[in-house]
């Protein structure tokens, strides 16, 4: 059956000591979806559809609007976990870099504002999470990652980070990197760098860490997941329920195809074999001419999902049968399976708005490890139940 990828069942929360979170930057709520067991104490969005998602997923009421105009009276209680997935366009590579001090990521230190008004009132997290693009590590000639963590080391939380693939637990490859921080609790850390989620790339943007931040880094560990045995078909609708593209927009679409893209593309086709490939629109640069090219991964992947506005257009699907190619372009309800997301989960209507919303979000079975293998257990003392 085509469905959504498995999600063990949350953790049931029967007394009020279960640890509290503050989601902000909260979206549509797939972190949520993955700290199972955690009780959201608060939630923040921008955005108004995002917020609207939200509510139609969670319990409680998500606060809606700038995190510039919050204040820490908006804020009930303490926190155990404060969880920020911060815009990401300023650091994505796929945007044009402007960094932290751009508008929107910058919006991480209205977080950080936050954070330390809560540490001045004596209700500081004891656990912080920064989630964001891999871009992040190299943003600012790696200014902007040294801010970040100099900012939570000042503040007396021991700080590191991993990079974790979505494609280890997902038919999605989509790289983030969360910077994990806490304080007066104690994670499970290693003596150095180790695989999978400690990658050449973060490695290298630890030793660019000032030495003072450096002192207060923790290599922390999170078991690798068992083999995915999920591929990008297990996640489609059948061929006939949905809708493709005519014949002639496919072949205007397939004209787009470079040359080593092709190649693969009829190598598939000639195969006669059924095989699904996921592509999507990006624009390139060739002999000095900007091109709108259209690039095919056939290795049981989608590419990284991104929203219909984003540094990619919406993800197609392509797929040979019998000698025949067929394209149409990837459902709002297929990207939220490639999310993690179970099927009992309320999208927005329209496509559009669906794709905006999974292409902004987190994997939920990504949060769901971190939590299980580091968060859950360093803030209940105990590791978390299967």
């Amino acid at each position: 059956m085509l469905g959504a990828m498995p999600i063990r069942p949350a953790r049931v929360v029967t007394t009020p000591e279960a640890p509290g979170v503050y989601e902000f930057f909260a979206g549509g709520g797939l972190a949520g979806l993955g700290l199972a067991g955690f009780r959201t104490l608060f939630a923040n969005d921008i955005d108004a559809a995002k917020a609207a998602s939200w509510r139609a997923n969670h319990p409680g009421e998500i606060h809606p609007g700038d995190v510039w105009d919050l204040t820490t009276a908006d804020l009930p209680g303490r926190p155990d976990l404060a969880w920020a997935s911060s815009p990401c366009q300023d650091v994505s590579l796929a945007g044009a870099r402007a960094g932290l001090e751009a508008r929107r990521s910058g919006a991480f230190w209205g977080f950080w504002r936050l954070m330390q008004g809560l540490d001045a009132e004596g209700r500081g997290p004891p656990a912080i999470v920064i989630e964001n693009v891999t871009g992040l590590l190299t943003s600012g000639a790696g200014a902007d990652f040294a801010a970040v963590c100099a900012a939570l080391v000042a503040a007396g939380y021991r700080v590191g980070a991993l990079e974790m693939d979505a494609a280890l637990w997902l038919p999605q490859s989509r790289p983030r990197l969360f910077i994990v921080a806490l304080r007066g609790v104690e994670g499970v850390e290693g003596a150095g760098p180790e695989g999978p989620f400690h990658t050449p790339r973060l490695v290298a943007a630890h030793g660019r860490l000032p030495e003072p931040v450096r002192a207060g880094w923790a290599w922390w560990r999170v078991a690798a997941p068992p083999r995915r045995n999920l591929d990008l078909a297990g996640v489609l609708e059948p061929d006939a329920a949905v809708d493709w593209l005519s014949v002639d927009q496919t072949g205007a679409l397939l004209a787009l195809t470079a040359p080593p893209h092709r190649a693969r593309l009829e190598a598939a086709r000639a195969s006669g074999e059924h095989r699904v490939a996921a592509a999507f629109r990006r624009v390139r640069v060739e002999g000095g001419v900007k091109l709108q090219r259209l690039e095919l991964r056939l290795d049981g992947l989608a590419g990284c999902l991104r929203t219909p506005s984003g540094g990619s257009s919406r993800q197609y699907v392509i797929v040979c049968d019998a000698g025949a190619v067929r394209a149409r372009r990837l459902t709002g309800r297929e990207a939220a399976r490639l999310m993690g997301v179970p099927e009992t989960w309320h999208l927005p209507p329209g496509e559009t708005a669906a794709l905006k919303l999974m292409g902004d979000a987190v994997a939920v079975p990504v949060v769901r490890a971190l939590s299980d293998g580091l968060l859950w257990p360093a803030l209940t003392g105990r590791r978390a139940a299967a």
